[in-house]
């Protein structure tokens, strides 16, 4: 029995859409991530890009467990004195709702040159409407 190996020619890709509206931000980006680094493919290849496009719509219904929309702490520091910031869910969903799944999907990716090209394949939104109804984007379920 041979190993197979994906060929970065090779690979098909396809889009899928990705509804958060009401659903846990964790299992949103955790579905996500698995369309976007191919790992529901049996083509499956640790060191090529065999992932999917995925478009997430509804990003600012995404919903929190517990409470981690008070409780939870984001943290970046800029280099400077003083320059530590700190912001819950719930400043960063009045600021910029879409920056939480991009996050959460982020920190699921490896963080290399293939990371990068697979997180690139990401498309969120905070609306219900996204300008990709030309690639046909299949509906995909959050359990």
């Amino acid at each position: 029995m041979k190993t197979f190996s994906a060929k970065p020619h090779e690979v098909e890709r396809k889009w899928y859409v990705i509804d958060a509206k009401g659903k846990v931000l964790g299992q949103v980006a955790v579905e996500a991530a698995r369309l976007l680094r191919g790992k529901h493919k049996p083509t499956f290849t640790t060191h090529v890009d065999t992932g999917d496009f995925v478009v997430v719509i509804n990003a600012d219904q995404v919903v929190l467990t517990g409470a981690k929309e008070h409780a939870k702490i984001y943290t970046r520091f800029s280099g400077y004195v003083g320059g530590q910031k700190v912001e819950t869910p719930r400043m960063v969903r009045e600021r910029r709702p879409i920056l939480l799944v991009e996050r959460a999907v982020y920190g699921m990716l490896p963080k290399t040159r293939l990371g990068k090209a697979q997180y690139s394949k990401l498309k969120v939104y905070a609306g219900e409407s996204h300008p990709h109804e030309a690639q046909q984007p299949v509906p995909h379920t959050v359990r």
